[in-house]
């Protein structure tokens, strides 16, 4: 039997998977990915996460991605409390996320990302949730608004920052997330933290059907000359921890101990469910 995964981060209810939902949460049953945390984008969402973490038995997160706040109305925030109000006592809800800030995509309000971001931590304290936050080229700004509204903690979705930025995040009571990208060689600096960071403070996530390991990418010319994208799916994360493993030198199956007991710290309602 292959040893028991849980993907931290992906995102099911995405267009990619519309089709053929069900097959893609089979396969990665079948290569041993025991369960999945669904973290929606935006208000609107809500319901299709809930709907999917039900129907696999896996969880899921709500929360206002910070590239979804452009076109989010101002009353989402009071919307998003709502559905977490609605839905307190769901066990299969745990978390606020996916929230934070991205200073990499051209064009976006940081002052709006922000105020999102804030509203998003204060409606965790409130209903003592951890969140899940997305970290683009903004690590120092999100450490600042958790200092100044502490959550219980939570995960640094697809950690990307330097040694120091994740050591505050772990003193906060953060897991890191580490999934496709650790999988290509360039990309020295997150196979340094990979390696470095204490085994406790990681969780492995696929952010399917995003950040696809190196073997399913596609260079521009390749797509060009009709090689298709691969998709990014949950079954990936297997192999995405065999990389891992390989980069520490620690068996398979100490690796998917620790990481599902790392998850079960960062998210307390999975205790009983993932574990």
């Amino acid at each position: 039997m292959p040893p028991p995964w849980i993907d931290t981060h992906c995102h099911l209810d995405a267009p990619e998977f519309a089709h053929d939902v069900d097959e893609v949460r089979a396969q990665a049953r079948a290569a041993g990915v025991q369960h999945l945390v669904i973290p929606a984008v935006e208000v609107a969402h809500a319901e299709a996460v809930r709907n999917l973490a039900h129907r696999h038995g896996d969880s899921y997160a709500l929360g206002i991605h910070p590239l979804y706040t452009p076109q989010a109305g101002d009353d989402d925030t009071a919307q998003l409390a709502q559905a977490l109000e609605q839905h307190r006592h769901d066990p299969h809800l745990v978390a606020v996320g996916e929230i934070g800030l991205d200073f990499f995509v051209p064009g976006l309000d940081a002052e709006r990302q922000t105020r999102f971001y804030r509203e998003q931590l204060q409606l965790a304290r409130r209903f003592d949730l951890p969140v899940i936050l997305h970290v683009r080229r903004s690590a120092d700004r999100l450490l600042k608004g958790l200092r100044e509204v502490p959550v219980q903690g939570g995960i640094a979705h697809a950690f990307n920052g330097s040694l120091q930025q994740a050591q505050a995040f772990i003193a906060l009571g953060f897991k890191l997330g580490f999934g496709g990208a650790l999988t290509y060689e360039r990309a020295l600096q997150l196979r340094r933290l990979a390696i470095e960071l204490p085994l406790e403070a990681l969780v492995l996530e696929t952010d399917a059907p995003d950040m696809p390991p190196h073997w399913l990418y596609r260079t521009a010319a390749a797509r060009a000359a009709g090689e298709p994208q691969g998709r990014n799916a949950p079954a990936e994360l297997p192999r995405i921890a065999q990389v891992l493993a390989g980069l520490r030198g620690l068996p398979l199956e100490e690796l998917a101990r620790q990481t599902q007991a790392n998850a079960l710290q960062a998210l307390p309602r999975l205790q009983g469910r993932a574990g």
